[in-house]
């Protein structure tokens, strides 16, 4: 009896301990950056969604041009916010329609409820295309 009891303690703790490594391992893949950047386009959507995790979604227009019969291409690039970003959050409610450069994080693997893709907006400038020739 005895015996049984030691294994299942033994077992107990292995289990314990491989759990919180991978929980470990999984929270450090998920804050990892893999790139950083920026991209500068027109705001086209910004929203809120999702069914048991609210997340901030938007869409940037890349625009770009076909050099085969030279027609305007939608080169849609979507992204994330996270929810703790309120200032980032506002703002960008803000600029829909308007030219922006958006600064941004991509990890390598996002959290349900950091948002739906891994491209995370950490900040944002207005572009003013009135002042181009």
């Amino acid at each position: 009896m005895k015996l049984i009891q030691g294994d299942m303690k033994k077992f107990l703790i292995i289990f314990i301990f491989i759990v919180i490594a991978g929980l470990a391992g999984f929270v450090l893949v998920g804050n990892f950056t893999y790139s950083e950047g920026s991209r500068t386009g027109y705001l086209m959507k910004f929203s809120k969604k999702g069914f048991l995790f609210k997340t901030y979604e938007g869409e940037l227009n890349l625009g770009g041009m076909n050099a085969q019969n030279n027609t305007v291409l939608n080169n849609i690039w979507a992204f994330s916010v996270k929810p703790t970003d309120m200032s980032i959050i506002d703002s960008l409610a803000n600029f829909e329609g308007a030219v922006i450069k958006l600064k941004y994080k991509q990890k390598l693997k996002n959290m349900p409820w950091q948002g739906d893709t891994p491209y995370f907006v950490y900040e944002i400038e207005p572009i003013d295309r009135r002042n181009e020739k």
